[in-house]
């Protein structure tokens, strides 16, 4: 059997261990493997990598993805969709492993329904997909954040300033949440809870009357107050899966916050360091079990599912289900982190 292997959408760190492990794993059931170069890209050019041994020696600790990645979308054109299920077929690939987030996941499912036996391997830094408890790239993240946050709390208690730490989180505010309640942020906003300027300032103040002179803020990049209608985002332009590209909250918060506190305000963007460098421990063995299990469900023939973490163990879920609604944050857990506010 021939098995193509691509990496879609945003990259994040835990996608070369996943080719590393199907690919692995592949060779004992004796199958053949080629790489699809930048996503759905790679099917419409035709763009190809073989995956061997060789190729996938020492890549386990390597961030980002030597299959490249795009944000193509195949499905914006019926040309197009039919050039991908041609590329296929031309290349003879007999079951396609899809390493992504809802957007490719998408894809993969709609080829699917065309009966192309597709797997999936839940990719999204922003641990937003259903289905699975947790993705990779997620805890590498927080790491990151966690850190940030560390950093940033000596420098703004010395200043006596209010800093405003603008992190990844376009639909769910996972990164926000976890890596804020790990990083002792003063306030979290995510866009799952719109918050009120007004109230955001009042903890400022009130952590300032209590002598405590610096706040720690972070907000997720899709967070919005509630007297702003939408996502802030810095221009209009859309992704080929139709997103807009954010980023803009935390220099809209920290201009408020200093004009209505009158408190020194200042606004870091996290943004690619989230996604770049080297896996966690965590990420590079979730992700090894995420690729173990797909080519499993391939030999099994389990198609038109996508591998997920439920508890301590790996089971598949349908590719339907992976992609018909985004993951939110657990409320429980933001009111833990809710209690440290202010």
């Amino acid at each position: 059997m021939k098995v193509g292997i691509l990496t879609g959408g945003g990259d994040c760190p835990g996608l070369n261990a996943v080719i590393r492990a199907v690919v692995k794993k592949g060779f004992h059931y004796g199958y053949e493997f080629v790489g699809i170069k930048d996503g759905w890209r790679g099917l419409l050019d035709v763009s190809t990598m073989p995956l061997t041994q060789s190729s996938i020696s020492g890549i386990l600790p390597l961030g980002g993805t030597i299959l490249g990645t795009s944000r193509t979308n195949p499905l914006k054109k019926p040309e197009d969709i039919e050039k991908v299920i041609k590329g296929i077929k031309a290349l003879g690939i007999d079951a396609l492993v899809c390493i992504g987030g809802d957007d490719t996941l998408g894809v993969a499912a709609r080829l699917f329904s065309y009966g192309l036996k597709t797997v999936g391997v839940p990719k999204t830094i922003d641990n937003d997909l259903s289905g699975t408890d947790f993705t990779f790239g997620f805890d590498t993240a927080v790491g990151i954040v966690t850190e940030a946050l560390d950093r940033l709390h000596t420098t703004t208690e010395a200043h006596h300033r209010v800093m405003v730490v603008e992190v990844m989180g376009r639909h769910a505010g996972w990164i926000a949440t976890y890596g804020g309640l790990a990083g002792g942020a003063d306030c979290i906003l995510i866009p799952e809870k719109p918050f009120d300027i007004s109230e955001v300032c009042a903890s400022v103040k009130r952590r300032s009357d209590e002598g405590k002179c610096f706040s720690v803020i972070v907000a997720a990049e899709g967070a919005h107050p509630s007297e702003v209608k939408g996502m802030i985002a810095r221009d209009q332009a859309l992704d080929a899966f139709g997103h807009a590209r954010l980023g803009g909250v935390g220099e809209f918060l920290a201009l408020e916050i200093e004009k209505r506190t009158g408190h020194e305000s200042r606004h870091v963007v996290l943004g690619h360091l989230q996604r770049g460098g080297t896996p966690s421990a965590y990420d590079r063995i979730l992700a090894t079990r995420f690729g173990i299990r797909a080519i499993d469900m391939v030999h099994e023939g389990k198609f038109g599912r996508m591998c997920a973490l439920q508890g301590n163990k790996i089971a598949d879920v349908s590719l339907e289900e992976a992609t018909s609604k985004a993951k939110t944050v657990d409320m429980e857990i933001f009111n833990i982190a809710g209690v440290f506010f202010g």
